[in-house]
C-alpha cells in the first residue's frame, strides 16, 4: 500500500513538472519569436532553437499519451543543440573543438542507430513489469 502511494505521488509530481516544462517551453518559444521579430531576420541558430523547443514539446506530448519517453527524442534534441552550438561559436572556434563537437554528434547518431535496431524483446520498460 505504501509503495503504491509513493508511486502515485511520484507520477503526480512527474506530470506536474512536465506540465511546468511545457508551459515554460511555450513561453520561451514566444520570447524567441519576439527576439527574431525585433531583429528583423531569422538566423539558422534561431531556427534550430525553435526546433529544439518543438522537440521538447513533442517529447512531453508523447509522454502524456503513452507514459513513456522514447530514448531517441532526447538524443535528437542533443544533436540539434550541439549543431546550434557549433553555429553560434562561428569561425573563432578552434578546429579541434569543431572536430570534437562533430564527433559528439556522430556518437549520438550512432547511439540512435543502435537503439533503433536493437531487438524489441531485449529491453523492457519499468512499467512493463507492472502490466504483466
Amino acid at each position: 500500500m505504501f509503495e503504491k502511494n509513493i508511486s502515485i505521488g511520484i507520477k503526480f509530481i512527474e506530470k506536474g513538472l512536465l506540465t511546468l516544462i511545457a508551459i515554460l517551453t511555450v513561453v520561451a518559444t514566444f520570447q524567441e519569436i519576439i527576439i527574431v521579430y525585433e531583429a528583423g531576420k531569422v538566423n539558422l541558430a534561431d531556427l534550430l532553437l525553435l526546433f529544439i523547443y518543438t522537440e521538447v514539446l513533442g517529447m512531453i506530448g508523447i509522454f502524456f499519451a503513452s507514459n513513456r519517453i522514447p530514448i531517441t527524442l532526447p538524443l535528437f534534441i542533443a544533436m540539434t543543440a550541439i549543431a546550434r552550438l557549433i553555429i553560434l561559436q562561428g569561425k573563432e572556434m578552434e578546429p579541434i573543438t569543431l572536430v570534437f563537437e562533430a564527433g559528439a554528434i556522430l556518437i549520438i547518431a550512432l547511439g540512435c542507430l543502435v537503439v533503433r535496431y536493437r531487438p524489441a524483446n531485449q529491453y523492457r520498460y519499468q512499467n512493463d513489469a507492472d502490466n504483466d
